[in-house]
């Protein structure tokens, strides 16, 4: 006949027995160690067996003692009860603030930088004088062009109206419209040409930067003048795992932190890649980002949490209730027949959905109403006894 001194030896000696097996915490280490997959599975599967004998030898034991316990000592647990919700899973990741209106300013005209008339910090206009170069005669040579097509217009015209009343030759005519059509084209490729010493703005925007100062020699393709910036249109870019490409979408709703700034805002996914990286299987998203008081700045880190997932009546519950057994198959225990502050368990298998902050949707296996056991939940056995903690 069992004595309570007995039951515990035997306790003790079994879980001796197991422990001292494969649940070795030194075994374990060494298996991750070696770096072998197929070895870490295999020892996973072998401890999660230890687990179940474990559980199969508490029961035993929790029976023998219910038996000899006339004081009915039940292992007291807290609970936790099932109710349809409003689940929204978020994927969390780093992006970076762009503007497709941030350029620096380069001369197309090569001669000595004669004026600069703007400052770091200054808002300017598209289309506004920025800086000028010296032209080097080409004014002079576009005043003498014109003066040639003024001639040459003149001598056009007159010969027109001779023409027109049938005096004068065909050839003398088309040598005059020739002549003044050449000088036009002279005239525009000059204008043109000396358009190219004036720097101009090309979008509105502020000067974050005066690279070349006053009185330097510039030239095209060297260094550059300035850097002009548009704080009004900026964006988010992220890079996203190609597994999600079927839950994100244009429109999908996304949260916008900027841990520099102390701030965030609300936003949607403005565009989607079609291109999959294949050196890290990503594809890129982009989000508008309003910018009122020009804080948000180029390159500034940006934090996202984008909504991929929701469900109106989900079944919530803290992911750490979840057990799984040595076959992977996932249970709770569920609070039954409650007298007092006593209950039976029950084990429930249930099939689980995503995870977010802690708490799980279970898709299967539990009903709106129904309670589970909350803490004190891992030496249970289906139809232990507990005494349910109360909560003040």
């Amino acid at each position: 006949m069992l004595t309570m001194k007995n039951i515990f030896i035997l306790l003790i000696a079994s879980l001796t027995l197991i422990s001292c097996g494969e649940t070795d915490p030194r075994s374990v280490d060494a298996v991750i160690e070696s770096g072998d997959l197929e070895a870490i599975k295999a020892k996973k599967q072998t401890v999660m067996a230890s687990y179940d004998s474990i559980s199969k030898v508490i029961a035993q034991l929790d029976a023998a003692i219910a038996e000899k316990d006339t004081l009915k000592k039940y292992p007291l647990v807290t609970t936790f009860t099932v109710n349809d919700t409003l689940f929204s899973h978020f994927i969390d990741i780093q992006g970076n603030v762009e503007t497709n209106q941030n350029i620096l300013i380069y001369p197309e005209y090569q001669g000595l930088l004669t004026k600069v008339y703007v400052k770091e910090g200054d808002r300017v206009s598209k289309g506004q004088v920025l800086a000028r170069i010296d032209d080097g005669g080409l004014s002079n040579q576009l005043a003498q062009l014109e003066t040639q097509y003024q001639l040459a217009k003149t001598t056009y015209e007159r010969q027109q109206r001779l023409w027109d009343q049938k005096i004068g030759s065909e050839i003398q005519y088309l040598q005059a419209k020739s002549n003044m059509e050449a000088s036009q084209s002279a005239v525009n490729q000059m204008r043109a040409q000396l358009g190219r010493t004036t720097v101009r703005a090309p979008f509105s925007g502020e000067i974050d930067e005066v690279i070349t100062e006053q009185g330097q020699v510039v030239a095209p393709g060297s260094q550059a003048l300035m850097r002009i910036v548009n704080l009004s249109d900026m964006y988010v870019k992220a890079s996203i795992p190609e597994n999600y490409l079927g839950s994100i979408t244009q429109g999908t709703k996304v949260k916008v932190s900027f841990p520099a700034l102390n701030t965030s805002i609300d936003g949607k996914v403005k565009s989607v890649g079609n291109y999959i990286n294949p050196n890290n299987r990503t594809f890129d998203i982009e989000i508008d980002i309003p910018n009122k008081d020009k804080m948000i700045k180029p390159n500034l880190v940006a934090k996202l949490e984008i909504n991929d997932y929701s469900e109106d009546d989900a079944k919530l519950i803290p992911a750490n209730v979840i057990q799984e057994n040595s076959k992977g198959e996932k249970f709770v225990f569920l609070i039954s027949e409650v007298e007092n502050d006593e209950a039976m368990v029950t084990k429930r298998q249930v099939e689980t959905g995503k995870k977010y902050e802690g708490q799980i949707e279970v898709l299967s296996g539990l009903e709106d109403g129904e309670t589970i056991v909350k803490e004190g939940a891992l030496t249970l056995k289906d139809g232990s006894k507990v005494k349910i903690k109360t909560t003040n």
